[in-house]
């Protein structure tokens, strides 16, 4: 016996269902040979026969060629209006919750507007105005169902637009137009497949309404709501003419649901790991095949890969403007791994989300200081000036980003081949099977077995170490100058942590890859097997930085020194575990800041002078810089 899968079994039964139906009604002419407007006023109400096999209506017409041609009308308004309403309603709806603003007060509350009036209402305003028929019956539905899809559309961008995925398509440079019809549309097909599904069978039935009530479909022409109306007034003598189309009716709404969820199932490739839909596009589409810090090392700064100046990123909450990077300045070289280190919330991403101009907006901004990157054909490009055409065509060719979480970060519904690939089609533009060829190649390069099968696969496919090769490999796609990795050991276990840092390493040490890395950690473990260079990040502000050696041996500040302290060490001599250090206090709120030292109210070794004003940076040793005034104790 054939073995289908259980999917497949599923979506078989009501495919046949809505197919019959379609086929029925296309197949009209072919199959019965009564023009459904012809009357025998001689033979009305006539029983069933072999010439007429579901009988005559009160006109003598034939009920069974009036049953397929009706199908036609309906099938064709509600296919229209569904389509056409489905068009317009999750554009608006996309338009609005991934801009917001002024587009969404144009597109979503326009919907709103039209949703504010009663439907059956509406339909007959338009009706009157421009007469019945099956155009205005069209023009009718699409109007009342735009809405619907609008709101679906808006809510589930809305709760998408800042998903990992979607900043991750952002920062590989791609276009809002493919980000808006490649990665947040086919992740919000399921809901709308499901009111595609109600707004066909809604379409049917408010048609057949319409049309009963003398709003729709114009006699003699065929329709069900029609045929319904007529008959009832015989239903008394025979109840046969009215049971057919209610019987058509419900037979097509029940089929029309019930493949409409089948296919939501079908189509969601998490959902089973045999998809069949799903294989046959792997079969088709893949072959086999010193304030500023940049003016404390002029000379570095003059020849450095990335240098920021002064950056400086706020954003609008209730209680006023915080500033989640504060006067931050520091600089890249080619092939150097400098580590941004510090606790959660010190401003380590938005540093590294400002580098890239993908400060989510409109809330946050950079607000001033200076990003210059050295492109790789040596031309120095000016960040902040750049708009988002330029922008885009920064991501992912000359910066790429390796998000903290590779499951949230890849697009659950494409094969990780064609993510890999996306990114060489817009920057390259290569074609598709010579994109998924260099796919094969990066996914071989970043240590993943069988490159050529894998690259079929969907992220829900893989394991956390497996995923985050991935995301290694699209950001090494295009051969960046410069990778910012975002806590990218952080959701693995410390067996895939070591891997990947070994990977990264071996990567970074290659010759055709001497790109720079910003290594963006809470762990100082990992900035010690990694990273040359440390900075120590605390309320938004660097507060030492320095070769890692240095830093580790003699930390200049009394952050420092206590995040060295916390990490888990056993005393040599003894073999016993030491026990864990904590830094006293809390991390305070941005919005309530003191005005000297952030760290002063938890520091053992704070005087008065911290207190009332921030210290600056001083140079503590080759390289080394601190912003504490006490650093000679420190170290003393």
């Amino acid at each position: 016996m054939l073995n289908i899968d259980a999917k497949y079994r599923n979506i078989l039964p009501p495919l046949i269902g809505v197919a019959l139906v379609f086929l029925l009604a296309l197949l009209a002419p072919f199959i019965t040979g009564h023009d459904p407007v012809h009357m025998s006023i001689s033979e009305r109400m006539a029983p069933p026969s072999m010439e007429h096999l579901l009988g005559q209506d009160n006109y003598g017409r034939d009920i069974f060629s009036r049953l397929l041609y009706g199908a036609r009308v309906s099938i064709a308004v509600a296919l229209f209006s569904a389509l056409s309403a489905g068009i317009l309603g999750i554009t608006i709806g996309i338009i609005g919750g991934y801009f917001g603003g002024i587009a969404e007060l144009i597109t979503v509350r326009l919907a709103d507007i039209i949703l504010s009036f009663p439907p059956i209402l509406l339909a007959l305003l338009i009706v009157t105005i421009l007469g019945p028929g099956v155009e205005t019956l069209g023009l009718v539905l699409t109007i009342l169902y735009m809405p619907g899809y609008a709101r679906v559309a808006y809510g589930e961008t809305l709760s998408m637009r800042q998903l990992e995925f979607v900043e991750a398509a952002r920062a590989l440079g791609s276009p809002t137009w493919r980000i808006l019809a490649l990665t947040i549309l086919p992740n919000i097909l399921g809901p709308l497949i499901v009111q595609f599904s109600l707004t066909v069978s809604s379409a049917v039935l408010i048609e057949s309404g319409l049309s009963f009530l003398g709003l729709g479909v114009v006699p003699p022409d065929p329709s069900w709501g029609l045929m319904i109306r007529e008959a009832r007034a015989y239903m008394v003598y025979t109840p046969m003419p009215l049971l057919w189309p209610c019987i058509a009716l419900t037979i097509t709404v029940l089929a029309v649901n019930s493949l409409c969820d089948a296919l939501r199932d079908f189509y969601d490739p998490r959902a089973v790991s045999t998809n069949f839909l799903a294989n046959l596009a792997k079969t088709l589409i893949y072959a086999p095949i010193a304030k500023d810090y940049s003016q404390i090392d002029a000379q570095k700064a003059e020849s450095a890969l990335l240098s920021t100046s002064g950056l400086r990123t706020e954003f609008v909450t209730p209680k006023g403007r915080i500033r989640a990077s504060n006067d931050v300045s520091f600089t890249v070289a080619p092939g150097e791994t400098v580590a941004l280190v510090g606790e959660s919330g010190s401003g380590k991403t938005i540093t590294g989300l400002s580098v890239l101009g993908l400060v989510p907006e409109p809330l946050g901004k950079m607000t001033s200081g200076q990003v210059a990157l050295r492109s790789k054909s040596d031309e120095i490009i000016c960040i902040e000036e750049l708009d988002d055409e330029g922008l885009q065509q920064v991501r992912g060719d000359e910066i790429a980003m390796v998000f903290q979480e590779p499951m949230s970060s890849l697009n659950p519904v494409y094969p990780v081949g064609e993510q890999i690939a996306e990114s060489l089609r817009y920057h390259r533009k290569i074609s598709r099977p010579q994109a998924l060829l260099t796919a094969v190649d990066l996914l071989e390069s970043v240590g993943i077995s069988d490159p050529a099968k894998r690259i079929k696969d969907y992220p829900h496919q893989m394991s956390g170490g497996m995923q985050q090769r991935v995301m290694i490999a699209m950001a090494l796609s295009c051969s960046p100058s410069l990778i910012i990795a975002d806590e990218p050991t952080t959701a693995l276990d410390v067996t895939i942590q070591a891997q990947i840092l070994e990977l990264l390493r071996n990567i970074r040490n290659q010759e055709n890859r001497s790109f720079g890395m910003l290594f963006i950690t809470h762990n100082l473990g990992v900035v010690a097997e990694i990273a040359d260079r440390v900075l120590v990040m605390y309320c938004g502000r660097i507060v030492e930085s320095g070769p890692v050696s240095n830093l580790f041996r003699s930390p200049a500040h009394p952050y420092t020194k206590g995040l060295l302290a916390s990490i888990p060490h056993i005393d040599h001599s003894s073999g016993d575990r030491q026990p864990l250090y904590a830094i006293p206090g809390t991390v305070p709120a941005l919005d309530e800041l003191p005005p000297g030292c952030a760290f002063a109210p938890r520091c053992n070794l704070a005087i008065e002078a911290c207190v009332q004003e921030l210290p600056e940076l001083e140079v503590v040793g080759d390289g080394h810089w601190s912003r504490c005034p006490r650093w000679r104790e420190l170290r003393g």
